[in-house]
């Protein structure tokens, strides 16, 4: 499955790396749901892979896919 670019990996998993909690927006996330520091993003980001859960979550705003990705894992922001 290739990448939605849905922003959703930036908010909903805590990225401990770059002291980002779970539910919490990375600041490196544009407004255009574009990672700001692509080239020099952490290991965690570089070794993520879109899978089934991407679909499963989908829903047309950012809010909506956190928040039904927080209620998949069953996390508190």
């Amino acid at each position: 499955m290739g990448c939605l670019r849905c922003g959703t990996c930036c908010v909903a998993p805590d990225i401990s790396t770059l002291g980002k909690g779970v539910g919490k927006r990375c600041v490196h996330l544009s407004d255009g749901l574009q990672c700001g520091i692509y080239a020099d993003r952490p290991a965690v980001c570089r070794g993520y892979r879109p899978d089934e859960i991407c679909a499963a979550i989908a829903a047309p705003t950012l809010e909506e896919r956190v928040a039904a990705y927080l209620k998949l894992f069953e996390l508190k922001p």
